[in-house]
């Protein structure tokens, strides 16, 4: 069922203020160059870049000397981009298999995401949580509209949002056993799984050298393996269980999907002990998996669900999912974020989920990521590399027996980007939701013609 409701915003007229500084606290030998964000889209495939562009050597050597480093970036400068066609600043063009890492859900330069975000940008961008705005408000009504859920709390990323549902398991807990001393605090988490980079996100994260220079974590956290129905039900069953968190569909562990007896055997220990069941839809869910919610294709539904990446298009945003039973247990000042929900934001969000919430859209994902995942066995199932192809819609996973990374490099220097995953033995194929079949087959041209470098790789 799609999502879309009537939603329109008269823009009002402003008068432009200039207003002039003659004295700069710290003199510069750059010039920034301003953009005017106008409502219509241009067709040029390679939107215009500065007249005299730095190159990509002096801009890797100033992220180098300016930022801090915590990315092993690739060594491309990206400058523009139009569906699914990224664009560096020398020109070079590459298929974006990668989506932002699965973000740019309607690939880049959407005309609808565009309208939306300079409509709202004319308007109003920031208000806070202090006073009301009609996008938040407009937006949450769309996502329980079509979910299982009765409230939603916004943040600005996936990680603040499994950092909220963790805050909500807990005061659940509290509010649902009001004369217990010790109710259920503890956790449940899965091998290969993946929910943040934040403190109570990253004690929920399986990879241990993601923990360990920052421990002590959030204690109370077992890890279990990803499907084990027996292991899962037990430490359930202590009641000592405040949430179990499980991404139906897990991404960045390596595009493993869940069985439906594993989902339904959480649900139902869960609902005998009252500990909540959380969904991390971070990165499966809105469409990549061909259904709105991956956890959709398996009839069984959490207490709380946690999004983010592609909702608002490439702007950040993270949404908590909640039912009506937690809902009641989270009061004024439990939770906020300064930023969450703003107008902006929120108005790119409802352009991205009318467009992905339509059975015609939903539809085209899954017989794009059939047809995608069919021609990647046939053209490269016979190679010796090649473990398994797998996944569900447009979230496919290639599983090697070799490191990716040759792989992906050779790619890129071939014009495609693809990402790694699971233990860095994955390609991660997480297109935008709108490729092409022709763009499918160039793609998987590309990987055939390329894969021969993990021959090198093995013999070395």
């Amino acid at each position: 069922m799609s999502c879309s409701t009537l939603f329109s915003l008269k823009t009002p007229l402003f008068t432009s203020t200039t207003v002039s500084h003659s004295n700069n606290l710290r003199p510069t030998n750059y010039f920034v160059t301003t953009a005017s964000l106008e409502v219509g889209v241009h067709s040029n495939p390679k939107p215009l870049l500065n007249e005299n562009p730095k190159k990509t050597s002096e801009v890797i050597a100033d992220e180098k000397k300016f930022v801090v480093g915590t990315y092993a970036r690739a060594p491309v400068v990206l400058a523009s981009g139009k569906g699914c066609k990224v664009y560096d600043v020398d020109g070079q063009e590459y298929l974006d298999l990668t989506s932002g890492i699965a973000v740019n859900a309607l690939g880049h330069g959407d005309p609808d995401w565009v309208r939306a975000v300079t409509e709202q940008a004319n308007v109003l961008t920031h208000v806070s949580n202090i006073y009301y705005s009609i996008p938040q408000v407009e937006l949450a009504k769309r996502l329980v509209a079509c979910s299982f859920a009765d409230r939603v709390f916004f943040s600005n990323s996936g990680t603040e949002a499994n950092e909220a549902a963790i805050k909500f398991s807990r005061k659940f807990q509290r509010y649902s056993h009001p004369d217990e001393k010790q109710p259920p605090m503890k956790f449940i988490a899965f091998t290969n799984c993946f929910h943040g980079r934040t403190m109570g996100a990253l004690a929920l994260t399986s990879k241990e050298n993601y923990r360990s220079p920052f421990e002590p974590v959030m204690p109370g956290v077992t890890f279990l393996e990803y499907g084990n129905i027996q292991a899962s039900t037990e430490i359930i069953q202590s009641g000592e269980i405040a949430a179990v968190f499980v991404e139906p569909i897990q991404g960045e562990g390596g595009i493993y999907s869940a069985t439906k007896e594993f989902l339904q055997s959480l649900r139902t220990a869960c609902d005998n002990t009252g500990s909540l069941l959380i969904f991390d839809e971070v990165q499966c869910g809105l469409g990549r998996s061909g259904f709105l919610w991956a956890h959709e294709a398996y009839g069984v539904y959490p207490d709380i669900m946690t999004l983010a990446k592609p909702l608002a298009g490439g702007l950040p945003i993270g949404a908590v999912l909640v039912t009506e039973k937690v809902a009641p247990a989270i009061n004024f000042g439990d939770h906020g974020s300064t930023f969450a929900g703003g107008p902006l934001v929120c108005s790119a969000a409802i352009a991205v989920l009318d467009k992905i919430s339509s059975p015609g859209f939903l539809a085209s994902v899954s017989e794009k990521g059939q047809y995608f995942r069919e021609l990647l066995v046939k053209k490269l199932g016979g190679n010796l590399h090649v473990k398994e192809v797998r996944g569900s819609g447009l979230i496919i996973g290639i599983e090697l027996d070799v490191s990716a990374s040759p792989l992906v490099d050779a790619c890129q220097q071939s014009g495609l980007l693809i990402l790694t995953a699971g233990k860095g033995n994955v390609v991660r194929i997480v297109p935008p939701l709108i490729i092409s079949t022709q763009e499918i087959d160039q793609a998987v041209e590309i990987l055939i013609d390329r894969i021969p470098v993990l021959d090198q790789a093995s013999t070395n």
